[in-house]
């Protein structure tokens, strides 16, 4: 199998040559999902311990995901994780849920950024400038490397899902609106980390409660 493309290095090496040396990337997994959180992380890579073949997680097999994932965590200066409760989606809706995820990951950082980089996603507020850039898990090597920690992260809060709710078999579809997943609503209904507030899910919640009352 051919590996995919690695993000390039073009906006770090851009702002370190200029002085600023804290880029960090930020990227969102979950957003699509009809349970489960929403997870963002933000990564700030060091220039002198790069992370070779970097990628948008999407392209990448589990198995590679979650071998960056470790050298990610050994060689960049900061990682930060923020993660958003389906209820506060349901709440406040998905692109605000994402915009606190991503304020929560940046939180977490252990130094401060001089530059934010996300994936298109615009954040209010902040103390540094930012970039936001389409498909910036493609073009951005700190994008990308934050893009594997959110997958890796919510893949694996996913597979304790699972073990709590097997019947909806998130282990292998991570809570998108799969076949399989949509049939088990239908069977079973909404479980307690399903979005409410998501069609694919009242849509078949509805459904079983009018079965239910038959």
């Amino acid at each position: 199998m051919t590996p995919p493309p690695s993000a390039p290095y073009r906006y770090e090496a851009r702002a370190w040559r200029s002085g600023v040396g804290r880029v960090a990337g930020i990227d969102e997994a979950g957003r699509g999902p009809l349970a489960g959180p929403v997870v963002a992380a933000a990564v700030i890579l060091a220039p002198d311990r790069r992370v070779a073949s970097l990628a948008d997680s999407k392209l990448l097999t589990p198995e590679r995901r979650e071998e960056l994932f470790a050298v990610i965590h050994e060689r960049a200066l900061a990682v930060g994780v923020g993660v958003v409760d389906h209820e506060t989606i349901d709440r406040v809706n998905i692109l605000e849920a994402t915009r606190r995820a991503m304020a929560g990951a940046l939180a977490a950082l252990s130094v401060v950024p001089e530059l934010v980089i996300t994936d298109f996603v615009a954040l209010p507020a902040l103390p540094c400038p930012q970039r936001n850039l389409v498909a910036g898990d493609r073009r951005c090597a700190s994008v990308a490397a934050a893009s594997i920690v959110a997958k890796v992260t919510r893949d694996r809060l996913m597979l304790e899902a699972d073990r709590r709710f097997p019947e909806y078999g998130f282990a292998r579809h991570k809570g998108y609106a799969t076949v399989e997943h949509l049939a088990a609503l239908d069977r079973h209904g909404p479980c307690p980390i399903h979005r409410r507030s998501f069609a694919g899910v009242w849509r078949q919640g509805e459904l079983f409660v009018l079965e239910a009352d038959d």
